[in-house]
Parts: C-alpha cells; sequence; structure tokens
C-alpha cells in the first residue's frame, strides 16, 4: 500500500502518524469531510513500483484479494502466499515486511482500505470488541487470509470493481449509502470464507481489554491500567504490542476516540462535555487528539456526517417520491 499526504492512484490516502521505537513508521488513514473512508486500489506491476519497500504498519484496517499471483509477503514476520483467490486481511498495527513491495510487484490484485466508521454496523462498536464482531471474522488473530473457490473469483472481482468505480465519485447524492452496503457485501463474503477454527483468546489481552472498557471513560492512563493489573507500564505496554500490534496506549486512546466519533454523530453535546465523558481533559486537549488521529477538527467531522445523514434522507425521499400510490 502506498503512502502520501494526499489521495492518488497508489494507494490509500494516508499520512504518517507515528514512528515505533523499534523504527516502523505507522500510517493513519487521511479521511476527508464528506468523503466515505474506504479505499480501493488496483495493484499490478505499475502500482507496485510505488509501494513502499519499508516495513510499516497502518491504523487501518486492509482487505487484499488476489486476482493473479506467484511469490509471497509478510505479515508481522510470518510470510504469506500470493496465489490467485487468496483473500489476505491486514489489522490495525500488523507490520508489513520489507519484501511486500519486490513481490506484489508479480501479482495482481485489489487492496481495500478501510475504518469501521465507513460500515455503519461497525460505526460505534468498540475497537476492543472488533475481532469478535462477524463481519470482521478475517481480522481475528489466528485467521488471516483464506481462498476464493475458483467459481466465485469472478464476482469478488466484480464488486471490488463496482466499489472502485462508486469511489470515483465519492461526494455524490447516496454514494456513502452505496458504498457502504458494497463493503458490507464484500466483507459478509469474507467472514464466510474464515476458517471454522479460531485461536482463543489470548488471557492477558482480555484482562487489558476489560480494564480498558471499565476505566476509559475515566482520566485513566496506560500505567494506571498496567498497575491494576499488577504489571510495570513498559512490561505490560511490551507484551501488548506483540501479542496485538498496538502498544497499551493506543488501544486506551482508540476506544476514547470510538466513543467520541459516537457522540458526535448521536448527539449535539458540546466538546467540553464529550470530553469529559470519555476521559480526555477538556474540549482543546480533545480537539488536539482528534485532529492528530484523524486529521479533522471535531466540529468538522460532525457536520460531514450530519451533511451524509441529509443525503441519504434526501435519496430516500426521491425514491419514495418516484413510487406509484395505490
Amino acid at each position: 500500500m502506498a503512502h502520501s499526504s494526499v489521495n492518488d492512484t497508489q494507494g490509500p490516502p494516508s499520512r504518517l502518524r507515528m514512528v515505533r521505537p523499534d523504527g516502523t513508521p505507522v500510517y493513519r488513514y487521511d479521511q476527508r469531510p464528506g468523503v466515505p473512508p474506504v479505499s480501493v486500489t488496483r495493484l499490478d506491476t505499475q502500482a507496485a513500483a510505488a509501494l513502499p519497500d519499508h516495513r510499516h504498519a497502518h491504523d487501518f484496517l486492509v482487505l487484499i484479494y488476489v486476482e493473479e499471483g506467484a511469490g509471497s509477503f509478510t505479515i508481522d514476520g510470518t510470510e504469506r502466499p500470493l496465489r490467485a483467490g487468496d483473500v489476505h486481511a491486514v489489522s490495525p498495527g500488523q507490520v508489513i515486511g520489507v519484501s511486500t513491495a519486490t513481490e506484489l510487484a508479480h501479482a495482481r490484485a485489489w487492496a481495500v482500505a478501510f475504518t469501521p466508521d465507513a460500515v455503519p454496523a461497525l460505526a460505534a462498536v468498540s475497537p476492543l470488541a472488533w475481532t469478535r464482531h462477524p463481519l470482521l471474522t478475517m481480522f481475528a488473530p489466528g485467521t488471516g487470509h483464506s481462498r476464493v473457490a475458483e467459481p466465485d473469483r469472478a464476482r469478488w472481482s466484480a464488486w471490488l470493481s463496482e466499489l472502485a468505480e462508486e469511489l470515483t465519485d465519492p461526494g455524490r447524492l447516496g454514494a456513502g449509502d452505496v458504498v457502504a452496503a458494497l463493503l458490507t457485501r464484500v466483507l459478509v463474503a469474507t467472514a464466510r470464507l474464515a476458517p471454522a477454527v479460531r485461536s482463543a483468546p489470548d488471557p492477558l489481552v482480555e484482562r487489558v481489554f476489560d480494564q480498558i472498557e471499565t476505566t476509559f471513560r475515566e482520566p485513566v492512563s496506560a500505567t494506571d491500567v498496567a498497575r491494576a493489573l499488577g504489571y510495570t507500564p513498559g512490561h505490560l505496554t511490551t507484551v501488548v504490542r506483540e501479542r496485538t500490534g498496538r502498544p497499551l496506549l493506543e488501544w486506551i486512546t482508540e476506544r476514547r476516540m470510538t466513543e467520541v466519533r459516537r457522540m458526535l454523530r448521536e448527539t449535539d453535546l458540546p466538546l467540553d462535555v464529550i470530553a469529559t465523558r470519555t476521559g480526555l481533559r477538556d474540549a482543546t486537549y480533545l480537539v488536539r487528539r482528534f485532529r492528530d488521529r484523524y486529521g479533522i477538527t471535531p466540529r468538522r467531522w460532525r457536520r460531514s456526517q450530519r451533511g451524509s445523514h441529509r443525503d441519504a434522507e434526501r435519496a430516500g425521499l426521491r425514491r419514495d417520491r418516484g413510487r406509484p400510490t395505490r
């Protein structure tokens, strides 16, 4: 996946968010007001030339469908094949290896990058529960890849081609609803491919997530969570990063930001109230963290969500007016 400061045809619109202590850059989805947070990239020999040749991770979800393939790439140090019909799910925080660019040069594939806000069923789901949500089954630990049966491959290509076409003009009336429906269809098909046997939940990670869920509305830190569980902050942060791909503080922040987005979308509460109810210091701090995370202020994001809702309502009214009366 290519990365740039603006949206381009070579990859998802993304910006450098942070660099981990081991030097791995982490990119965030560069969400634009009024545009669905979904990007579809056609990967072929020409596109592969623009791919980064360094280890990197994303804070968004990526789904790769291979139409033609040869070779392999690495996720968190584990080699994955690139064969026709393969589906690969890359979770936030997972590290894509340095061989990705050269190996993808021999493949023809689609890459769908998205944030949960793109799908209504996922928009308000806690990031701590992503791996347990039916639509994200393929992103659960121990899963990550499967294969489409040959008779179904043309259908997959058609779905992704239609999704890419709809995204060429994401501002048109009803585009957000169409994109959400198409992406949901792809995720349902992906979940149905996921292996029936999955890894058992990690007991320590489950304890960490339970503690975050219980306390994130309070002004707690990673140190507070670690001490509550009987660990030193440094040790627990390292263990959580190794087992989930993201450090402890990122999970706390992600949970808070999910709740902030939900409250912005569903309520008219002022920012200082939202900050208080999500464990953030004050409205100024909320704005700074939100803008750093999403590249947009909370007020602009709220307006864009309301605008999309009004467009959907207008589209529904037009459809209703066109129906014959009985």
